[in-house]
Parts: C-alpha cells; sequence; structure tokens
C-alpha cells in the first residue's frame, strides 16, 4: 500500500565538539535511530534492535540511555480496545485487524501525537465530540498489503482454465472485449498482474480480443502510486520471471511497468461501501477488502451488489483467506477449493 539519510549513517559536522560527536554515537549505538526499511507485508516502519542486543556496549551511566524516546500515546490492548469500539461504526468488523493491527496502530499513534493527546481514551472523546474525526479515522484503518500475483494458484487457474473458456465463449459470439474490475486495488498490484496476465499469457492465444480492466479504491494516496506504476522488486517475487522481466524491464530497486502493460487499466476513486462501477463485467476480483474487514451486513450487501455487476457464468475472485457470508447469492464454486465463484442465477 521516501528520501533521507540512510540507516546506519551517523554524520556530524566538521566543527562539532568532541561532547556533541560522543552524544551522536551514543545514540546511534542505543538504536534510538529509526530504520527506514520497511517489511514486504505490513508496509510499517522497523526498528533497530534494542540496546545491547547487537553486542554493541550500553549507552550511559549503568547501561541506560542518556535520552530515552518518546512512549506510545497507546498501548497495543488500548488500541485494541478503541477498534473494537469503533469499527462497528464504520461498518467494519473487528476480527479483520486482529493479524494486521499493527500497520493501523502505529497510523492512529501518529494521529493522537498530530493532535497532541495523550491517550486512546483521549482521541475516543475527540471522535464523538467532532463527527469529521470518523472520515480521518476511516481512513487510517486501511490496510495496504499487495503485491504481484498474489495467490499464485487463483492466477494460474484463471489463466489455463476459466478465462480461455470465456474468452472462447466471447468470441463465438462475435465479441472482442473482456470487461474486468479489480475492487479494492491499493497501489495497483492487482490490476497490472491481470494486465500482464492477459497481454503475455492469453492474447497470443486468442488475437483480436482486448481486455478493458476498471481499477477501483477508496485511497486517492494509494491510487497516486498506482498510476506511477512503479514497485520495489519484492513485490514482484511471485511474478513468473519471464514476464517480470518483460513486464518490468528497467534497472534499479524500483522499477517501472512498461506503458503497454497500462494502457488497460482505468483506475476510479470510490469507495467500495457505497459506489460501484456500472458494470457488467466478466470478471470481479474482490479480494482481501470486504469479506476481511466489513461487518456482516454490509457484507451481503456489497456481494449482492457485486453479483448484479457479473453476467451469466461471470467469475467472482475473493480473497484465499476469506468466505462468503451465508445466504443464496447465485453463485457456486468455479475452482474445486480456490476462492473463485461463478454467477449461475441467471
Amino acid at each position: 500500500m521516501g528520501s533521507g539519510a540512510a540507516a546506519g549513517v551517523c554524520v556530524q559536522p566538521a566543527d562539532a565538539s568532541a561532547a556533541e560527536r560522543v552524544r551522536a554515537l551514543s545514540l546511534f549505538k542505543g538504536g534510538f535511530l529509526r530504520d527506514p526499511r520497511t517489511t514486504p507485508e505490513r508496509h510499517a516502519t522497523s526498528r533497530l534492535p534494542p540496546p545491547g542486543a547487537s553486542g554493541l556496549p550500553l549507552p550511559g551511566r549503568g547501561g541506560r540511555a542518556d535520552i530515552q524516546e518518546e512512549a506510545d500515546p497507546m498501548t497495543d490492548r488500548e488500541c485494541v480496545e478503541l477498534l473494537q469500539w469503533a469499527a462497528p461504526r464504520l461498518r467494519l468488523r473487528w476480527e479483520g485487524f486482529r493479524r494486521v493491527r499493527g500497520q493501523v496502530c502505529k497510523r492512529i499513534g501518529r494521529r493522537l501525537k498530530a493532535l497532541g493527546l495523550p491517550d486512546a481514551g483521549a482521541y475516543r472523546a475527540r471522535l464523538e465530540a467532532e463527527p469529521s474525526e470518523w472520515d480521518v479515522l476511516d481512513a487510517l484503518c486501511r490496510v495496504t498489503i499487495s503485491r504481484f500475483y498474489r495467490d499464485a494458484r487463483v492466477f494460474e487457474v484463471l489463466r489455463h482454465d476459466l478465462l480461455p473458456a470465456r474468452l472462447e465463449s466471447l468470441r463465438s459470439r462475435g465479441e472482442a472485449t473482456l470487461r474486468a474490475w479489480s475492487a479494492g486495488c491499493a497501489s495497483g498490484e492487482e490490476p497490472y498482474t491481470l494486465s500482464v496476465l492477459f497481454q503475455l499469457g492469453l492474447e497470443p492465444r486468442f488475437p483480436g480480443v482486448r481486455l478493458a480492466l476498471v481499477a477501483s479504491d477508496a485511497d486517492a494516496g494509494l491510487l497516486a502510486r498506482a498510476a506511477r506504476g512503479c514497485y520495489p522488486r519484492g513485490a514482484l517475487r511471485e511474478l513468473p520471471r519471464a514476464w517480470a522481466e518483460r513486464a518490468f524491464p528497467g534497472p534499479g530497486d524500483e522499477p517501472c511497468l512498461a506503458p503497454e502493460f497500462r494502457r488497460a487499466v482505468d483506475f476510479l476513486q470510490q469507495d467500495l461501501r457505497s459506489q460501484m462501477p456500472d458494470g457488467p463485467f466478466h470478471l470481479v476480483l474482490c479480494r482481501n477488502v470486504a469479506f476481511t474487514y466489513f461487518a456482516p451486513p454490509l457484507q451481503r450487501e456489497v456481494l449482492s451488489r457485486l453479483v448484479a455487476r457479473l453476467v451469466p457464468g461471470g467469475l467472482l475472485v475473493i480473497g484465499g483467506h476469506e468466505s462468503l457470508p451465508e445466504g443464496d447469492f447465485g453463485l457456486t464454486r468455479a475452482a474445486g477449493p480456490l476462492p473463485v465463484f461463478a454467477r449461475t442465477d441467471v
């Protein structure tokens, strides 16, 4: 889902006093500088090991640092309690955040510091007093974990079985466009994966058929990253190597997607809870958003609207760890245990 001094570098002006240089080195060895590298899964700032963990001597008398890092404004428990209280009011479910709450809690903690609030209780009072703050909290709760070709088995069955069958059907009816929608597309990894798959894996077998792909997300910042189309190489690790080399030909640690793979994608800023493109679509990917984070009543509303936008026999793909809400929505499994469903009610 930046520039600055590299981690591990401590630079002092040439005219700095000896005491200042020793003080800077103490802070560095004590682990008080933040490491700007991010993990591939959480995109969250990590820390250097705690003082002494690397075998370096502890700074300060008695093994204590001379300066203490500012404490977080809330504990993990307090953040959990805040999310459990707030999620239903946002039509979300706390359980969806259980494993990824670290990302959200860090954002909320930064918000508390920006507002000058001492703890989660004060932030809760602010939410009660200022309704506009709920929009801010809603944006802070968007989890941004994505990569290319995520859940590779799903893309393999689309490539080899399900999409070829639908392209054959299109061609037999004299149609030439496969219409698809990536709902909750984050920074573009999913729709661009589909674009690469179509152009390199399917188009050679079905010349004359084109892909029209809509990708939507509520977050303008993520959509700006998607429009830029440049990604760290770690985000490409599951994409077939030959495809990665063809789609990302540039050098460096953050190559950009070649223009021909961007042209099929039309990005829209829409909140899935209240807005959807019209359709109809042959394929809808709604993965790791609605059926993870939305409250059950909202899940049922969204699913009904998703199905209504599928053509007869159209495919709905959800996340590998998700399940559909109970009820008859006119869907049947299309790929065994994989989370792919076909519309069969018409």
